[in-house]
């Protein structure tokens, strides 16, 4: 009897063990990323597989908003759990200057409490290209980490064939560096790049600390300009082949000034020609990215993990590809605040969630899920709801500010409402995303819709009011 009762503590012991390991969490985020360009959401022109697959077998939000449209003050918001308007954090900044050493960021707490927690690449801002090319930290936050990591790369002066499509009407400019619509179809493979290099240091990182908790954070910085990116996917996507967006005459003229996003087809000076390559090499690298992704997912199940792991996928901002002539980010249209999100849970049924959600959100979800209990003051809510039942509604709208926190947009199932000021002085729109999804259209003049607009105008004053409240102590509810 001996050997049977040994066997039986043995696998009730091993239950009981099994049952109280800790869930480990792989955060991966993309740079740039709009959810107009993936494919498991609504683009079927660019392909994501490995996305996809992940989006297959977790909850897909299609309703996730960030909380400002540009890298370095949305990282500092979801990672801190604070508003950019809380904080004032709106530069290229890791926010923990402004949220005080005696807050948690959303890592740090893991760290905090027994697990090995790194970053792969950009989690916090650096600037794109020039800190990746010199393999710098840029504005990150070292309390968040145990070990961090950088990966260096050519970027825009990759060896391969260049294009300048943004600022060179007469192609006479091969390649220039910055913040600027270079394409590169570069010579060698995947490793060459920074991405490549993520995704094989990510996976390294997962073999080794595969028997202990961890909180990896992997940062991909494509498809963020420049558009560099091995030559082979770019195949996929023949510029000629390339459908733009919708133009439509007169577009601008109900748009406030302020709402003309900072890069236009007419300040970017691009031909027709030049708009269809900088959307077939932003596909090529969202592609090229997505193949990176795969890698990693690939070694978390080589490994044995994905039984273990909470995996977590999005972008810090969405991108203009032509609408309305617009590229880029910053605007608070919607191809610049929607983002892809996906959260990954062992043990819960794959689903599609249309509650609307913030980046914000992502921080106080992944702590109770893993069971740690962070600040009470944290401003996102918690989505644990929603993963048991997708069609619990946590939000009725979503929040998102922009151009140093001094233009806002309020986005429910029927309105996009966008405010310049909190005067309103430099101008208001008001979109019907049931009927004009694309927004074409500003109604916000119209005597008609008045009354929804006063009542935007206050819903406003009081998101505005409970977002700064001091000490940060409000959740505030939608």
């Amino acid at each position: 009897m001996k050997p049977l009762f040994y066997s039986l503590f043995l696998l009730l012991g091993f239950s009981v063990f099994s049952q109280e390991k800790k869930q480990n969490i792989l955060f991966i985020i993309s740079d740039d990323l709009t959810a107009t360009a993936v494919s498991s959401y609504e683009n079927k022109a660019c392909h994501t597989p490995n996305i996809d697959k992940l989006a297959s077998e977790g909850i897909r939000y299609t309703k996730a908003y960030t909380q400002y449209p540009v890298c370095g003050p949305s990282r500092a918001s979801f990672m801190s759990g604070y508003y950019p308007n809380a904080t004032t954090t709106f530069g290229y900044v890791s926010g923990r200057k402004n949220i005080g050493n005696e807050r948690k960021t959303w890592s740090q707490l893991f760290k905090d409490n027994g697990y090995y927690t790194a970053r792969v690449s950009k989690i916090y801002h650096m600037g794109v290209p020039i800190d990746i090319e010199t393999g710098a930290n840029g504005q990150d936050d070292e309390a968040s980490w145990t070990e961090r990591f950088n990966s260096p790369g050519p970027e825009w002066k990759a060896i391969g064939d260049a294009e300048l499509v943004q600022g060179n009407p007469d192609g006479a400019i091969e390649r220039k560096g910055g913040n600027v619509m270079t394409i590169v179809k570069a010579d060698g493979d995947d490793l060459v790049h920074s991405d490549g290099k993520t995704a094989k240091k990510a996976s390294e990182l997962i073999r080794k600390h595969k028997d202990k908790p961890f909180f990896l954070a992997v940062g991909f910085v494509r498809p963020h300009v420049p558009f560099v990116t091995p030559k082979s996917y770019f195949e996929s996507y023949p510029f000629n082949e390339i459908i733009l967006p919708k133009k439509v005459d007169d577009d601008w003229d109900d748009i406030p000034k302020r709402g003309i996003n900072y890069v236009t087809s007419l300040n970017a000076k691009m031909s027709l020609e030049q708009e269809k390559k900088a959307v077939a090499a932003y596909y090529a690298s969202v592609s090229f990215m997505d193949a990176q992704v795969g890698k990693v997912l690939k070694t978390l199940k080589d490994e044995g993990l994905e039984d273990n792991t909470i995996v977590i996928f999005t972008s810090d901002h969405g991108f203009h590809l032509g609408e309305h002539s617009f590229w880029m980010k910053v605007s608070l249209h919607e191809e610049s605040v929607r983002v892809p999100l996906i959260i990954k849970v062992p043990g819960k049924k794959a689903a599609v969630c249309h509650s609307f959600v913030e980046l914000l959100d992502l921080y106080p979800t992944i702590a109770e899920l893993a069971g740690l209990k962070p600040s009470k003051h944290l401003q996102g809510k918690s989505l644990v709801k929603t993963i048991d039942n997708p069609k619990k509604k946590v939000r009725d709208m979503a929040f998102s500010v922009s151009q140093g926190g001094k233009s806002f947009l309020l986005r429910n199932d029927k309105w996009a409402y966008i405010q310049y000021n909190e005067d309103a002085s430099a101008g208001i729109e008001l979109f019907d995303m049931e009927n004009d999804p694309k927004q074409y259209t500003n109604l916000a003049e119209n005597p008609k819709y008045s009354k929804i607009v006063n009542r935007f105008k206050k819903k406003l004053a009081k998101k505005l009011k409970a977002v700064r409240t001091n000490d940060l102590e409000i959740n505030y509810s939608n």
